[in-house]
């Protein structure tokens, strides 16, 4: 099935223009969906709106919107009043200026969608302004209004196309100040720095996000099929891991440690009660008194 555009429209710089598509880059669906069910009758339940003084339920007719000016002082507006001043879409990006992407903030990027050329006739075109952004080490900016929103578009030659994401306002963003300016500065030895530079060096690949799953979805599926009446055959396989400090507790150990662990060389081992009692899950004491009890029988 042919990908679904959830925008469409011209891109233009100065005269020139072409028909684009705009496409999300990412999905927010789940594998599993969890709703709020009745324990006993295992029935979906759904929500009422009920009014915070009378506590009675307010039908949607009767329901909306209300801005808060003060505390508890709020300004109800109408459905018709936002669609008045909600912006007509021109259906066109114009990139109205360029920059290094490194210039850009990381903090204001917000969401990635694929911008493409959606006809023969708009190739031509759109391939020079991506080619000409990518020899120039450019990035556009630009202005969109979706889902009737007026959004900042910063484009980036991706492939054969686009990538068009969604910036956030200079409001939106907040300061580190009240953040940081009360965390201390810290004074790291030489020895120390020159421990952790090492490790980060041995640890150092390419980044690769097949490598990082959502391992809570994953048990939470795992949870759902054992208590389904029929489960399916789980074909996924656990992924073990331990940790590579041990029962260490200071930074400079941790880091002799685990630059050690890397060289193949055995790090001392802790005490088997202490080891038990600070880092093994319930999970890992049930799977080795199992494997306690299988040897047992075996002996028998």
């Amino acid at each position: 099935m042919a990908a679904r555009a959830n925008w469409k429209g011209h891109l233009r710089l100065s005269l020139v223009s072409c028909a684009v598509g705009l496409y999300p880059a990412i999905s927010s669906s789940r594998e599993l969906k969890c709703h709020t069910i009745n324990r006993e009758t295992g029935n979906r339940l759904k929500q009422l709106m009920v009014d915070s003084v009378t506590g009675e339920t307010v039908e949607r007719d009767d329901q909306v919107k209300g801005c808060e000016i003060a505390k508890d002082d709020l300004v109800p507006i109408e459905d018709y009043e936002l669609s008045e001043i909600a912006l007509e879409s021109t259906h066109t990006i114009n990139i109205e200026a360029f920059c290094r992407r490194e210039e850009v903030d990381e903090r204001y990027l917000d969401k990635p969608y694929y911008l493409a050329a959606e006809d023969k006739v708009s190739r031509e075109a759109f391939a020079a302004i991506r080619d000409a952004m990518k020899k120039k080490g450019m990035a556009g900016l630009g202005r969109i209004v979706i889902f009737k929103r007026e959004r900042v578009v910063l484009l980036d030659p991706y492939g054969k196309g686009l990538l068009a994401t969604l910036l956030r306002y200079q409001d939106e963003v907040r300061s580190p100040t009240a953040y940081f300016e009360d965390m201390p500065d810290g004074d790291p030895t030489d020895e120390m720095r020159k421990l952790a530079e090492e490790l980060i060096a041995r640890s150092t690949r390419k980044f690769d996000p097949s490598k990082f799953e959502d391992r809570y979805e994953e048990a939470l599926i795992a949870l759902v099929k054992g208590k389904a009446p029929k489960p399916a055959k789980d074909k996924s396989k656990a992924k073990a891991g331990a940790s590579s400090f041990g029962n260490v507790v200071n930074l400079m150990e941790a880091l002799r440690r685990s630059i050690d662990s890397e060289k193949g060389e055995a790090p001392k081992k802790a005490s088997p009660r202490k080891a038990e009692s600070k880092h093994t899950t319930p999970a890992r004491k049930r799977a080795s008194g199992n494997a306690a009890a299988g040897r047992t029988r075996k002996a028998a």
